[in-house]
């Protein structure tokens, strides 16, 4: 517990200390962590006997951030993206080693967690980046220790036992409900320097928490496939950090897409 204790405030310190410090720090920061997610990916996917392309995911990490720093046109990124897949499929073409199977790996991590990751990184440098990661980080985190601590005190129905089978939906309404109170939190620190409606906050939250939960889920499931407990021991007690970005690279698109929607 201690070791899990110092490395998530060694871990929140680097993201914090990232995050606040400039737009180019924050796009540096989301790249690098899509980076060793892609690397934990493609190491993984090694023991399903496929041979995935990480040059091509690095690839398009580059293509993306040029694309940022140069303050491309939607067609741009559009194309970068495309670019990718064509050359995830003509590795498979040009490498007996990779083949087909390691081609529609590629293809698959290009999407997840490649493009979820690019697309953090715009959100990072767009005008609402601060409500944005503050709403759905808080959202997520709170939402995963009540659902944790609701489903050891109330969890009976089992949410999606093959998959993950300590989740419950006991837990799951636990963390949802604290995870509005999150919105309301939210809504009193920014009331004064960047101004939401409380029902937004309360109904963004929710939605970020929602999602996060099924983006844990989802790794779950990459998880079982695979036949590992954890993508890496990057993180000592926490696993890697695909397994620390999971509910994250769900909930962050999730909350911006809400309140970009809403006029915010």
């Amino acid at each position: 517990m201690k070791k899990r204790v110092i490395s998530a405030v060694v871990m929140l310190v680097i993201a914090f200390t990232c995050v606040l410090l400039s737009p180019v720090s924050r796009i540096i920061f989301f790249a690098v962590a899509g980076g060793l997610c892609a690397y934990e990916y493609s190491k993984n996917v090694e023991k399903l006997d496929a041979a995935c392309t990480l040059w091509v995911m690095f690839t398009y990490f580059i293509l993306h951030t040029l694309c940022i720093f140069f303050k491309a046109d939607i067609l741009v990124y559009v194309g970068a993206f495309i670019f990718c897949l064509y050359l995830a499929l003509f590795s498979g073409v040009i490498h007996k080693k990779v083949g087909g199977k390691g081609a529609l790996f590629t293809l698959a991590g290009l999407c997840y967690p490649c493009l979820l990751f690019a697309a953090i990184m715009s959100i990072s440098v767009s005008d609402i980046w601060l409500q944005t990661l503050v709403l759905a980080c808080a959202a997520t985190w709170i939402c995963d220790s009540f659902a944790l601590f609701g489903g050891m005190l109330f969890g009976k129905h089992k949410v999606a036992p093959a998959v993950s089978p300590n989740k419950t939906v006991e837990g799951c309404v636990c963390g949802a409900l604290f995870s509005m109170a999150a919105g309301v939190l939210v809504y009193f620190i920014f009331r004064s320097s960047y101004p939401m409606p409380l029902w937004l906050c309360v109904v963004t939250s929710l939605a970020a928490s929602t999602m996060g939960q099924i983006g844990d889920l989802a790794e779950s499931l990459m998880k079982r496939m695979i036949g590992i407990k954890d993508f890496s021991n990057l993180i000592p007690g926490h696993g890697g950090m695909f397994d620390r970005a999971d509910s994250l690279l769900f909930s962050i698109p999730s909350t911006y897409f809400i309140l970009h929607i809403a006029g915010i």
